[in-house]
Order: structure tokens, then C-alpha cells, then sequence
């Protein structure tokens, strides 16, 4: 198999039924108070218009409270081709029915919009007398409401669901990361084994035992693949993120390190399909602050020097040759792509951005005269583009909401199968009809969404197939073999098996606007049948901040959910997918606006009536655990319980201590975070480590001792600082951990622990 993948296998996720906007039990206050349910009309006997209907339903029915692109959506599921056309003329009853049907997911076999009515009485939605042909006013859309929200929890109790323990979220979920040989004989995957994630490799259409080919009992094996017959993986120590790669014969009998050399940390440039032996990896051997690239033998161990950087580089690529054509200079604000003929020959510049651009080259074409990028230079959006060797662009895809985040090209076929994007889920644009037909066939196959399917893996001959299924509920992946030759699906795995979807929470897309008028993306995991009414929350914001949440699958949020917290996940502004501007609306923003935008998202869903205000909590990690430390700092009546788990608290060590491998990006750092002196006041004003004395909330804090990104004095700081002042903070440290727990045992106890500590404070 020889294909390029810019992004990994993501998550994928199922839309959500029925989402309900808290509703007040009078029905008066229902449509007329400003929780942005039913707004106000001049007369409320007036008759409804079907825009009007649809505005309000969307508020009442869905959390997309802001972004009209969603909104479009949701209305694409309720309204079909052909209905509804004209908006100005007052919705009559049945076509009010039909709405709310489907908007329910109770749809079955109705065809006139009598039979919507028919069915929307049997459910209580609307009075027995009422009309296909019948108006509606304000007054009474506000009843019908109530009435839908009647029957969406009529089976809902309050009562919650059985407690799941902390053991079956976070221990190791079984067999995962199923990759087929070259040849497609064998089948190679990941799964526990001492209690750490080993290399397995089995025999395919054969009932012998699955052969170990991994030993690691100190830590997890963070990634595999092959290379030949043999299998290569990755491992660090302790979590220090200094990755080497090892080998592994095909009977497990052999395993050696082929990068063994101290505090060096390596990655992939390329497998070299067509190359025996041989792969192209980085290493930042000769100088820790950047990366030169290396022919790595992987039957001896011998390497071979083939590009050094100059001290500027932060990518390269090689042709389909295996030639380092392509690199990517910069100096943290603005980059260039240079290109080179031949191995022998200077790099050149090719493109040259301005400050916030990015090009990011995929893949040569199979004759290498071409190449495929993805871009946004000179626009908003990153967009699928395909350059010719003048650097004249040709743009593939693109899509106007969002980023395209991903795109794989198969250099056996020569050419790009698909690319991704993710609005509220992933969704994906086909180029290869015939990759575009199998997909939908498994999509048929399976009984699942676009978004709930994923091609793992193939042989290049595209006979056989590692397919994945995904969801919110679903612990990862349930995977399959898939052969088209015979159209033979096998199952594989399922992952926490011991996990029943039916007793987990649904994950809702939401959206509402920020103080200052940006739209704000999210998600919304309610507890499983317990009323979204006064709920205690947990506000969970993500790391980075330059990365975004997604909806699948997510154990900590599952657990919390478990435990009868609403959890609130926030696509601030500087999270990544929602183009420049937004990415960029982030810069220097720490615990300002973006601090804002997850302030604004807590009181959006206290609005709803969704959050009970005395018990919000705040919980995140790296990026996401600074943002907790600033909520308590800067907004300290509004969490009355906090975890920080690998956060910084003091944004001047933190640029102090970046690992020397990020030395490249530092300029990048400072434009985006703040620069030490030039902005000396600013990172004082926003490290929470200098505003103890406004914390007042009950905080958690964990911790690894060996993480090179937020260095353990980050965690110190804040508990030391705290403790001067009388102040009792809980902190768990990891001696054997670096940026978040990874060891089974370590996440067990920090989640059990964690719950513990939210349920004392909010409970």
C-alpha cells in the first residue's frame, strides 16, 4: 500500500436525536420570556409564517442558537426538497406535524402531510381537533412546544442511569489500530498486554493464535506500522516525548531500537513503499532545536544523512521516488515552501506567505510534476490546491464554512481519493468514484452514517479492507474486514465491549455568539434520562488552544456524563478548522477573549436553563488546564470546583522551558501568546500564578514530572503559591508520566480521584 495521509484517522460521530432547549413548564413564559425560545411578534393571535415557524423551532428544537450555516442543516433533516418553498405564507398544521416528526426521529412510513398529522396527534403534539390546513399563532406554537417536549422525555425518569465505574472508562479498551500487511495476509494491531498497548500480528483467513511482536511493559507502544514483513513501532520514556523508532521481526523473536540515541526524538517523513529496507525519518541528532533528515536502514540500523537543516526548516517531503524535493522554511511568522529538482541541487523558494499563511504540502504526483497542498494563502479558509512545478495552483476543494482538514492521496491509482472537513462532524468530498461507491456500499453495508464510517486501511490493489465504526457512544472504533472481491465483512474488534452504547450520552452540537459577535461552535454531552434542567456542569476547554474538540467518542466526558454532570466543550476563538481570522481573532488573547468565549459559553448554557449556576465546575488539560486556573483567577464566583490537569500557570516559564525541538516555532509563540518583554505586562496580567490571592475555588491539580511541553514547575508554582496563603490544594504527581497520564494505572487512579473531588464540591 503507498498512500499519504496529512491528518490521522479522526473520531467520527452520529448526529444527535432531538436536542431540547430547556423550556419553562408555563407556557406564556415559554413564548414570550428572552431565553431566545419564541421571540415576540407584534400580535400573538397574528398567523405564524413558516419562516418564522422555522426560526423558532430551530431555537426551541436544536442548540444551534448562532451559526446559520448549522441551522441550515439542521432544517435540511426536517425539511425535504420541495416543501415549504414559500416562506412568507403562513405553515399550516400538517406541514407544522411533519416538522416536528421528524425533528422527533419518529418517522416511519408517512407520506401526506395528513399522515404527519395523524401521527403528531398520537403523540400527543398537537390537540386532537386540529387541522392539516390550520394556522397557528404565537400562543399556540409556544403550546405545541411544550407539548414536543412532553414526548421527547416522556421516558425520562430523572433517575439517571447505573453508575459505570471509572475502571471501564480508562483502562485499555482491548484491540485497536488494525493495519494490513503489504501484502494483505496479515493483519497487525495493538492491545494490552502487562498493562501496556503491544504490537499483535495475526495470519489472516487462518485460525492460529495472534503472535505478540512487542514486549514494552514501562510504557505504551504510542504507534505502528509496516515496513516490508517486518512491523516498526514508536515508543518514548516515561512520557519525555523523545520518540525513537524500533523494529520487531515477523515472529516477535527480535526487537531492536534503530534510533538509540539519548534525548533525540524522531518521526517519519516516509515509509519508502517501493524501497527495500529503507524508510526517510527526521532526527534532531546533530542539533536538538531542529530536524534533519536520515535513510534509515532498518535491517542493520545504519543511517544515512541526506538533508541537513540549516537551522529554519520545519517540514520536508519527499517525490514519489523517495527524494527530498520539498522543504518548508520559517522563521515562526511567515514561511516559505522551497523546491529543489534534484537531491543535488539548493533549494529554491517555490512560494513564498505572509504572516498567518500556511501551504503545507501532501504528496508528489506519480511523475513528480506536480503537487498536492493543502492552503490558505491569500484567503480565509484552507483549501485542497494541486501545484505544477511553477508553483501554479489548481484549488480541488474547499468549503466555505470550515477548514479542509485533511485529504488522502493513493500514488498507486496517482491520485486523491477524498478530502475532509468537519463542520459538526466529519464530512468528506470525493474525487475517485469508484473509492466514492465503495464507501457508500459500506455505508448501506454497515447501516451507519458518513460520519460514523472510516477506510483504516487497504491494499493498494483495493481488494482489502480495514474498516472502522464510530460514534459518540461507541468507545472508539468497532472494526472490520472488508474484501470486495467476495464482499465478505468480518468483524474484528469492538472496543470496551463492556461499554453498552444504550447507557451512554448523546454528544449535541451547539452554537452561540460571544460578547463581541463572533459565532461560537461547541458540544453539549447531557446525562442519560436525567431532565437538562438545573443540571451541575463542567465546562471542559480543550488544549492547544490551537486545536479544536470534535464529536465522538470522549472517556473522561463519558464518565463525567455518566456521573450526572452536563459537560460544555468550546471551540474558542484560536481553535483550529474555523479559518484565519478566527484562528488569529485568538492571538494574545490568553485569558482574555478566549477566556471570554468559555465564560460566555457557561453563562449560555446557565440562560438555557440547562446549568445550575452554583454548580459549574471547570476541568482541562494543558492548554485547556490554563484555562481553568484563569477561570478561578479571573471569574472566581463563577466555578465552585476546579481540575488542572498538566496546565500553565505562569506563561513566562512556560516559553522559558518549550522543549528545543519547538525552537523554530518560538517566534510563532510569541506573536500568538505574548512575547516576555515586549509584552511583559500583558503575561503578567494574564499568569494566573501572580493572582493567587483572587482564588478561592476548591482546585485539583495534576501533574507529570517528566512533561517536556508544560514543565512541572508550572503545576508547582500554583500549588506553592497556594499553599503560602493557607490555601489546601489537592496535587497528584507522576513521576513516570509527561504530558498526561498514558500508564493505565495512572489514568484509573487521576479519574477516580478526579470524580471524587468534583462530586465533594458540586454535589
Amino acid at each position: 500500500m503507498s498512500k499519504k495521509f496529512l491528518l490521522s484517522a479522526l473520531t467520527a460521530i452520529l448526529f444527535a436525536s432531538y436536542p431540547f432547549s430547556a423550556l419553562a413548564n408555563d407556557t406564556h413564559r415559554t413564548a414570550n420570556e428572552s431565553k431566545g425560545i419564541v421571540s415576540e411578534v407584534a400580535n400573538n393571535k397574528s398567523k405564524m409564517s413558516t419562516q418564522d415557524f422555522i426560526d423558532y423551532a430551530l431555537t426551541a428544537l436544536s442548540y444551534e442558537h448562532a451559526s446559520e450555516e448549522m441551522r441550515a442543516q439542521v432544517v435540511k433533516q426536517w425539511v425535504q426538497k420541495g416543501e415549504l418553498e414559500n416562506l412568507k405564507e403562513p405553515i399550516a398544521g400538517g406541514e407544522i406535524a411533519r416538522v416536528l416528526i421528524r425533528a422527533l426521529g419518529i418517522e416511519k412510513d408517512e407520506k401526506s402531510v395528513t399522515d404527519y398529522l395523524e401521527s403528531a396527534k398520537r403523540h400527543g403534539l398537537v390537540k386532537a381537533n386540529f387541522q392539516v390546513n390550520e394556522t397557528v399563532t404565537t400562543d399556540d406554537l409556544a403550546t405545541i412546544f411544550v407539548n414536543y417536549k412532553k414526548v421527547a422525555f416522556k421516558d425520562n425518569d430523572d433517575t439517571g442511569v447505573k453508575e459505570i465505574s471509572v475502571e471501564d472508562f480508562m483502562k485499555n479498551p482491548g484491540d485497536f489500530g488494525y493495519q494490513l500487511s503489504p501484502d494483505g495476509n496479515y493483519i497487525s494491531y495493538t492491545s494490552a498486554w502487562e498493562s501496556r498497548s503491544n504490537v499483535f500480528v495475526k495470519k489472516m483467513n487462518d485460525d492460529s493464535e495472534p503472535v505478540r511482536v512487542t514486549s514494552s511493559k514501562d510504557r505504551d507502544i504510542a504507534g505502528s506500522f509496516w515496513k516490508d514483513n517486518q512491523i516498526l513501532y514508536v515508543k518514548d520514556n516515561g512520557g519525555d516525548e523523545n520518540f525513537h523508532i524500533y523494529s520487531s521481526s515477523f515472529n516477535g523473536q527480535e526487537e531492536k531500537d534503530l534510533t538509540p540515541y539519548p534525548k533525540v526524538t524522531v518521526q517519519l517523513v516516509s515509509g519508502l513503499q517501493d524501497v527495500k529496507d529503507e524508510i526517510l525519518i527526521m532526527m534532531n541528532k546533530e542539533n536538538p532545536t531542529v530536524f534533519d533528515v536520515y535513510k534509515l536502514n532498518i535491517k542493520t540500523g545504519v543511517t544515512t544523512h541526506v538533508a541537513k537543516n540549516p537551522g529554519n526548516i520545519v517540514s520536508w517531503l519527499a517525490d514519489q521516488d523517495g527524494k527530498i524535493r520539498i522543504a518548508v522554511e520559517s522563521d515562526g511568522i511567515e514561511s516559505t515552501v522551497l523546491y529543489r529538482d534534484t537531491e543535488e541541487e539548493d533549494f529554491k523558494p517555490f512560494i513564498n506567505t505572509k504572516a498567518g499563511d500556511s501551504v503545507s504540502p501532501i504528496a508528489f504526483s506519480k511523475d513528480n510534476q506536480s503537487i498536492y497542498a493543502l492552503s490558505n494563502k491569500d484567503r480565509d479558509k484552507v483549501e485542497l490546491v494541486k501545484l505544477d512545478l511553477k508553483a501554479n495552483e489548481e484549488v480541488i476543494y474547499s468549503n466555505p464554512q470550515v477548514d479542509v482538514m485533511g485529504a488522502v492521496y493513493d500514488s498507486s491509482q496517482d491520485k486523491m481519493l477524498y478530502s475532509l472537513y468537519i463542520t459538526d462532524k466529519v464530512h468528506y468530498s470525493f474525487f475517485d468514484k469508484e473509492f466514492e461507491q465503495l464507501f457508500n456500499h459500506l455505508i448501506e453495508k454497515l447501516n451507519v452514517s458518513e460520519s460514523e464510517l472510516m477506510i483504516q486501511d487497504y491494499k493498494k490493489e483495493m481488494t482489502k479492507f480495514v474498516v472502522g465504526v464510530s460514534n459518540d457512544k461507541m468507545y472508539g472504533t468497532y472494526y472490520y474486514y472488508y474484501d470486495s472481491t467476495t464482499d465478505e465483512l468480518e468483524k474484528l474488534a469492538d472496543l470496551s465491549s463492556w461499554l453498552e452504547p444504550d447507557n451512554l450520552a448523546d454528544m449535541h452540537p451547539i452554537s452561540y455568539k460571544s460578547r463581541d459577535g463572533l459565532t461560537i461552535h461547541g458540544y453539549l454531552t447531557l446525562p442519560k434520562n436525567k431532565k437538562p434542567e438545573n443540571l451541575p456542569l463542567i465546562v471542559n476547554p480543550h488544549g492547544g488552544p490551537w486545536s479544536r474538540d470534535m464529536w465522538g467518542f470522549n472517556p473522561e466526558v463519558q464518565l463525567l456524563a455518566n456521573r450526572g454532570y452536563a459537560v460544555l466543550q468550546v471551540n474558542f476563538r484560536s481553535s483550529a478548522g474555523y479559518g484565519k481570522e478566527f484562528l488569529d481573532a485568538g492571538n494574545k488573547q490568553w485569558g482574555l477573549k478566549i477566556q471570554d468565549d468559555i465564560t460566555d459559553g457557561v453563562q449560555w448554557a446557565i440562560d438555557q436553563g440547562i446549568a445550575d449556576s452554583e454548580r459549574i465546575g471547570i476541568y482541562g488539560a494543558s492548554f485547556g488546564g490554563y484555562a481553568t486556573l484563569a477561570g478561578i483567577t479571573f471569574t472566581p464566583d463563577l466555578y465552585a470546583a476546579a481540575v488542572d490537569y498538566v496546565g500553565v500557570s505562569n506563561i513566562f516559564t512556560l516559553l522559558e522551558t518549550i522543549p528545543p525541538y519547538w525552537e523554530t516555532m518560538r517566534n510563532d509563540l510569541y506573536k500568538k501568546v505574548g512575547h516576555p518583554i515586549e509584552d511583559k505586562e500583558l503575561l503578567e496580567a494574564v499568569s494566573p500564578v501572580f493572582h493567587v490571592d483572587k482564588i478561592k475555588t476548591p482546585l485539583f491539580v495534576a501533574q507529570g514530572a517528566n512533561d517536556p511541553r508544560v514543565n512541572k514547575a508550572e503545576s508547582d508554582q500554583i500549588v506553592e503559591a497556594l499553599r503560602a496563603r493557607g490555601i489546601d490544594v489537592e496535587y497528584m504527581l507522576k513521576e513516570n508520566e509527561g504530558h498526561g497520564f498514558h500508564n493505565e494505572e495512572n489514568r484509573i487512579e487521576f479519574y477516580n480521584a478526579m470524580i471524587k473531588f468534583l462530586d465533594n464540591h458540586l454535589k
